[in-house]
């Protein structure tokens, strides 16, 4: 099938466009820059110019595919700290997309976080795909709205992704963002007794479930994108501080801020996320390494 997909040239994008086209579909994928269309053009796909506020551009390509899968996000906005912003802009992307795809059955498959199993209430065991939250909040409404286009004829999907989608690929995400940190400072950190769980996915796997997401999820499905269920933030630390041979120490919350930056708070989520019905309604089965084996093979300390 012809395929529209955002943020095709990001760090999960340049998995999803590649494993699109090895099982046969065609890709377009949306690009800001010209540096973003060579990106897209160079693994096998074509770009079309535009970014997320080009609304009409999203409506137009979405009803011209046979599916359409949305990666992009203003991490800009949400780095600095302007959640409501990112957040909207999302929003009025996706509302655009399924402008497109309305009453067509085509499939969307939408991007969320696990981290909202957290934000929603979900605390001392691990979120499953059926936890929901009616009431929303931030990448809520967004994760809501994909799954009520079940009922305007469109088999919309939506992947929470894990906090921590690793590989080579990574080079901006979060784990590179507290191993900045950690270079920063001289020292590796965990907050507390670090036994908050982060879950991980490689980026690898992550682009087999958005394909098979694309294919063959049920309408309305939400999916999580999670291998390791939940990796102890102090092992974390601990295997950045082998790999960096600096110190690994505890500090308080107050101290979170000024250590890991805009990580601060997020850093402290415990966010044990199970990937069972996933797995068994799709047939995902991750293959790659899991996060501290990643984190132990290097590539995320190499230097020019």
């Amino acid at each position: 099938m012809r395929v529209f997909v955002t943020g095709a040239s990001g760090h999960v994008g340049s998995a999803v466009v590649p494993e699109l086209l090895s099982a046969g579909h065609e890709v377009v994928g949306l690009a800001r820059s010209d540096t973003s269309a060579a990106a897209i053009e160079k693994l096998g796909a074509q770009a079309h110019r535009g970014d997320l506020s080009d609304l009409d551009v999203l409506r137009e390509e979405a009803a011209a595919a046979d599916g359409v899968i949305h990666l992009a996000f203003r991490h800009d906005l949400m780095v600095n700290g302007d959640l409501a912003s990112a957040a909207k802009a999302d929003l009025d992307a996706l509302t655009a997309l399924a402008d497109g795809l309305a009453g067509s059955g085509k499939p969307l498959v939408g991007t969320g976080g696990t981290a909202m199993l957290v934000m929603g209430g979900v605390v001392g065991r691990p979120g499953t795909e059926r936890d929901i939250f009616p009431g929303g909040g931030y990448r809520i409404d967004a994760e809501n709205f994909v799954a009520g286009l079940a009922s305007h004829g469109v088999r919309s999907s939506v992947v929470r992704l894990a906090p921590t989608v690793h590989s080579s690929l990574d080079h901006n995400g979060f784990i590179t963002a507290v191993i900045a940190a950690a270079r920063r400072t001289g020292y590796s950190a965990y907050v507390g007794e670090g036994a908050n769980r982060w879950p991980a996915v490689h980026t690898l796997d992550a682009a087999v479930l958005y394909r098979l997401a694309l294919e063959k999820a049920p309408a309305g499905t939400r999916l999580h994108g999670a291998d390791d269920e939940g990796v102890p933030f102090r092992e974390i630390a601990e295997a950045i501080g082998h790999k960096l041979d600096i110190p690994v120490r505890s500090i308080s919350p107050a101290e979170a801020d000024d250590h890991f930056g805009f990580l601060g708070s997020f850093v402290q989520l415990d966010n044990p996320t199970s990937s069972a019905l996933t797995r068994e309604l799709l047939g995902w089965t991750p293959t790659h390494p899991g996060l501290i084996a990643d984190l132990h093979e290097g590539h995320y300390f190499r230097t020019a």
